[in-house]
Parts: C-alpha cells; sequence; structure tokens
C-alpha cells in the first residue's frame, strides 16, 4: 500500500468519525434526552442508577399531561444533573395532599395514583399551579424531594427538558 492509500484511508475514517460525533451531538442535544437517576424518588417506577432516554420534542405539538414523566431542570438550583418526577398537577389546577391522598380541584375523591411505591403520608396545600407551570411528585412519595418541598414549587413548561420513554439500563423496558 502506498503513502498516498493510506493517507486518504486514514483521512476518510477520521471524516466518518467526526460526523458521527456531531451527528450524535446534534441528536443529543436536540432530539433526545438521557439522564441518570441518581435518587430513589421515582422508585419502584425507575430504579435508582437506572439510565433513562425521553424526547426533547415531546412537548412541541402537544401539552404535557397528567402522569407523565419528565425530565427538567431543578427549580431550586443550578444542579447539572437534572431531575426525574412525574406530573401530578396541571395549568389551573387546585392541588391539595390530605393524609397522603392527592386531590385537584376540591374533587371528593382522591387521584388515582396507582403507581405510587408505598401508602403515601403528610399533607400539603392547597395550592393552585399557575399558568405555564406544572406541580410534580416522586413515585416514591415518601421519600422524594419535589414539588411539596422545593421553594419554587412549580416546574415551568421551558424547563422541561423532555418526556421520558424508556429505561436503558440496567434493566430495559418502556414506561406505559
Amino acid at each position: 500500500m502506498g503513502k498516498d492509500k493510506i493517507s486518504k484511508e486514514i483521512i476518510g475514517w477520521l471524516k466518518a468519525i467526526i460526523f458521527a460525533f456531531i451527528g450524535a451531538l446534534i441528536i443529543n442535544n436536540t432530539l433526545l434526552a438521557s439522564a441518570l437517576v441518581v435518587s430513589s424518588s421515582m422508585e419502584n417506577t425507575i430504579m435508582t442508577d437506572s439510565r433513562v432516554m425521553g424526547l426533547r420534542v415531546a412537548y412541541l405539538v402537544s401539552d404535557p399531561k397528567r402522569f407523565d414523566i419528565i425530565l427538567f431542570q431543578p427549580p431550586d438550583d443550578d444542579a447539572s444533573i437534572p431531575y426525574v418526577k412525574r406530573i401530578i398537577g396541571l395549568p389551573f389546577e387546585e392541588i391539595e395532599i390530605i393524609e397522603g391522598k392527592v386531590y385537584i380541584d376540591d374533587s371528593d375523591v382522591p387521584l388515582d395514583d396507582y403507581f405510587i411505591k408505598e401508602e403515601a403520608l403528610g399533607d400539603f396545600g392547597p395550592v393552585t399551579v399557575p399558568e405555564g407551570c406544572y406541580f410534580v411528585m416522586g413515585d416514591n412519595r415518601n421519600d422524594s424531594h419535589d414539588s411539596r418541598f422545593w421553594n419554587n414549587t412549580f416546574i415551568p413548561r421551558e424547563g422541561i427538558i423532555g418526556k421520558l420513554y424508556f429505561v436503558y439500563y440496567p434493566s430495559p423496558h418502556f414506561f406505559d
């Protein structure tokens, strides 16, 4: 093999690697969102140290819905690790928690939060979710630092990074 042929081969491989790297960066920053779950707040739905994947573009054509699991910027600090929680309250809804049960808009029937890890404890509210914001909680309610405890109680829509769809490590599965 001549020097020119080897040089062309190396340049070809470098171009392919650079193209793949740039493509991965573009996809990761515009289409997909990936994160490491560092707390037990979403157990048993998402276990600690799981890696999750979602879509950054999920809410371009629709609004976030109750029970969506989202990835978002922490409301009270500039932590580089995004949070993962479930949307419970939507804009303009009044949220009240009585003896661990979530009530929305003075309903006599508590929210059907079948996904929680164990019977929840505690009281909160009532609070009204502002326009363009969401009230979020972890599925492990008794061990979740969430909207009930933050100084900035609500997650603004622009703070939502994406909707989670998939756990890819260590036990791959999709969310309902």
